[in-house]
C-alpha cells in the first residue's frame, strides 16, 4: 500500500513566508516531491518565481488557497494556474472554480466540512463530509482537502472516519507538527499530508532539510522517531 506523502509547505499562520524561494533552494536537493504555498504572504510575481523555481526542480506544486466566497476563491484559482501550478488545495467548492480547473487542466482538492477564519478551522461531521465528496466526485473534482486537525472537536477521529470511506483522494492539510500525529497519519493512510509551519518552528529538529528528510525516512519506516 502506497505510504501518505508529504507536501512541504512555504508557509506559517496560513501565510507564505517571505523568503519562500530562498528557503526552497537550500532544500530542493531533499526527500520532499511535493511542494506549497499559501495564495497570501508574497506577491504575485515572487510567487511565480516561487512555483517556476519548483518546476525547474522538477516538483510536484501545490497552492492550498484560503478563501471562502466565490470571487475570492476564483481568484485563488487563477493565480494558480498563472503560476503553473499542479494541484489548488482548499477553497470552498463552487461549480464556477470547478470548471475553471477543468477548463485549464488544474488538479482541484477543494475544502470539505465547514470551514472558516485564517488560521482556518473545521466544522462537521465525517457523514456531511462524505456527502460532500460523493458530490465532489460525481463533478470531476480530483480529490479533497481535509483540514482534519483544525477540527473543533476530535481531529484524529474525523480523519479517520473520513478516509477511512473517501471516494476521492484526501489531503490531510494543517497542524501536523509532531511524531505521534505522524504515526497517526500513518494509521489513517491519506494520499498525502501537509507540514508548514511545524518545521519553521522546529518541530523535527533545528536544520530545515534535515526535517524534511526525516520525516520522508520516518514516513518510509526507515527511522525510529527521536
Amino acid at each position: 500500500m502506497k505510504k501518505p506523502e508529504l507536501i512541504v509547505m512555504l508557509t506559517k499562520n496560513d501565510q507564505t513566508v517571505a523568503n519562500a524561494r530562498e528557503v526552497f533552494q537550500t532544500c530542493a536537493n531533499s526527500a520532499a516531491q511535493c511542494w506549497g504555498a499559501k495564495e497570501v504572504g508574497l506577491p504575485p510575481k515572487a510567487l511565480k518565481e516561487l512555483y517556476a523555481a519548483f518546476k525547474n526542480h522538477g516538483k510536484t506544486s501545490f497552492m492550498e488557497v484560503v478563501a471562502y466566497k466565490e470571487d475570492d476563491c476564483m481568484a485563488g484559482a487563477k493565480l494558480a494556474q498563472a503560476c503553473g501550478c499542479d494541484v489548488l488545495l482548499g477553497t470552498c467548492f463552487f461549480d464556477s472554480v470547478n470548471q475553471f480547473c477543468l477548463d485549464h487542466g488544474l488538479k482541484y482538492m477543494p475544502f470539505i466540512g465547514k470551514v472558516y477564519n485564517r488560521p482556518s478551522v473545521l466544522e462537521g461531521t465525517a457523514q456531511q463530509m462524505l456527502d460532500q465528496l460523493a458530490a465532489y466526485s460525481e463533478k470531476g473534482v480530483y480529490g479533497a482537502d481535509l483540514l482534519g486537525y483544525r477540527h473543533i472537536t476530535d481531529g484524529y477521529g474525523i480523519s479517520k472516519a473520513v478516509i477511512s470511506q473517501a471516494s476521492l483522494p484526501i489531503c490531510l492539510a494543517g497542524s501536523i507538527d509532531s511524531y505521534q500525529r505522524l504515526d497517526q497519519v500513518l494509521a489513517i493512510n491519506p494520499a498525502w499530508f501537509t507540514i508548514g509551519g511545524a518545521f519553521f518552528y522546529g518541530k523535527f529538529g533545528s536544520d530545515f532539510t534535515a526535517q524534511i528528510n526525516s520525516v520522508c525516512d520516518y514516513m518510509q519506516g526507515a527511522v525510529l522517531a527521536p
